[in-house]
């Protein structure tokens, strides 16, 4: 099913039109969300039909797992994936609450115009129309979405059956908008109608169009899960103190970093996402050196501190990204743990005698997070941990375990989780 230009009606089709283009190309392998997006996919779309193809797209590769338990009985087969996606789509939107009469019209009119499913115009008819009579209720009576096998067995060694049920449980929910202020965190929580998080993150329920929100424009603060955010305070940069980001993009620890006062030094491979980092330091009025290049070739040391969040799985973030599970099946694990401890290596020699790095990963997998932390100091005599400065405010002493932080999408359930993230500080030798 190709991808649709805009009608001229406003009639949800162009959202939903591109929304199944983004399914398809992530249950395909072809793409990521994030990577269509980034190829322009949405682009011709106006900004809320952008907003609304994303939601429906997220939500729909989030629930695959229940809306395939929901179809089932009435399927006597599979049809082609481009017809059992755009009935995943619609039972989606039915289960979670839309007209079923529009619902059903919507995707027999997207199967009607590929010349591969116009035949099918029938077979998505009747079944959606009886998704539509059981309505939302049929749906939540469909199990919880498990994570895939590849994933799941892997989980379930680290952290055991129970966490890894309650993980997929917050994946399930979604994610809340978590918001990164510039500058007093609680008046900008009142004036957004926010949550202040007990890590200083803001937390909005049902955000809408971000570009919309107040304080987007005059730059008062950026879109970073709170998790995420955790990395540079630990870090915790002096003002006038020289700061390496080593992958920098999307940029927002570099924006941290900058409005906590430190001389800032951004760097990543992918010129197309640094854009996207100067773009949030224009509109923040924040300064920070921009630099494109291979983390493994950059040769400028005398850091006071490196932030290392090092290409990772991103198994942590599924709850923001749930395509990753579809999009992906694990081959590339080895390739990644093997590049983290060659930049932690690096890393560790750009910096000053005694300087700090906080390396960190959005990884649920302990070969990128604890193990990693366990062989740099093997490797590395000298080089010790700072668990001190993992202790700050909001953060459980349960947590924090000897190799470093360990946060995991079942914290914090009953606020919407976090992110599965791995952060630890380690300090260099003082000896040159």
């Amino acid at each position: 099913m190709s991808q649709a230009q805009t009608p001229a009606a406003d009639d949800g089709m162009a959202a939903r039109r591109a929304a199944l283009f983004l399914i398809d190309e992530a249950v395909s392998g072809r793409r990521l969300l994030s990577e269509s997006i980034a190829q322009g996919a949405l682009e011709r779309l106006s900004p809320a039909d952008r907003a609304r193809a994303q939601r429906l797209a997220t939500e729909t590769l989030r629930q695959l797992p229940r809306a395939d338990r929901w179809l089932k009985p009435f399927l006597v087969k599979q049809p082609p994936v481009a017809v059992r996606n755009a009935l995943r789509l619609g039972a989606v939107e039915i289960g979670q609450g839309a007209a079923p009469h529009g619902v059903v019209n919507a995707m027999v009119t997207l199967v009607s115009k590929g010349k591969r499913t116009q035949s099918y115009k029938g077979l998505v008819n009747a079944v959606l129309r009886k998704l539509g009579e059981q309505g939302p209720e049929g749906f939540a009576r469909q199990p919880v979405p498990k994570l895939p096998n590849w994933l799941r067995g892997p989980l379930v060694e680290a952290w055991g059956r129970k966490t890894v049920e309650a993980m997929e449980a917050v994946h399930a929910q979604g994610a809340p908008l978590d918001i990164t202020a510039k500058g007093d965190a609680a008046a900008l929580a009142e004036r957004l109608g926010a949550e202040l998080l007990p890590t200083g993150s803001l937390r909005l329920r049902e955000a809408g169009q971000v570009s919309a929100l107040p304080g987007y424009d005059e730059g008062a603060w950026w879109v970073q899960d709170a998790a995420a955010a955790i990395a540079a305070k630990a870090l915790a940069p002096r003002p006038g103190e020289r700061v390496l980001d080593m992958c920098a993009a999307p940029g927002g620890k570099t924006l941290q970093l900058a409005a906590m006062g430190a001389e800032v030094t951004a760097l990543d491979l992918s010129e197309a996402r640094l854009g996207r980092l100067r773009e949030n330091l224009e509109r923040t009025g924040l300064g920070a050196e921009v630099v494109q290049g291979d983390a493994l070739d950059f040769a400028a040391g005398g850091f006071d501190a490196i932030l290392l969040d090092a290409p990772c799985s991103a198994t942590g973030t599924i709850r923001r990204h749930p395509d990753l599970p579809h999009a992906k099946d694990g081959a590339e694990f080895g390739a990644l743990i093997a590049l983290q401890a060659e930049m932690i290596d690096h890393a560790l020699g750009l910096l000053k005698p005694g300087g700090r790095l906080v390396f960190c990963t959005c990884s649920l997998l302990p070969d990128e997070g604890e193990v990693q932390v366990e062989e740099a100091l093997a490797r590395h005599p000298g080089l010790a941990l700072e668990p001190e400065a993992l202790r700050l405010p909001g953060i459980e002493a349960e947590w924090i375990g000897p190799e470093g932080l360990r946060l995991r999408p079942d914290l914090w359930a009953d606020r919407g989780g976090m992110d599965g993230f791995f952060i630890a500080c380690l300090r260099s030798s003082s000896e040159a």
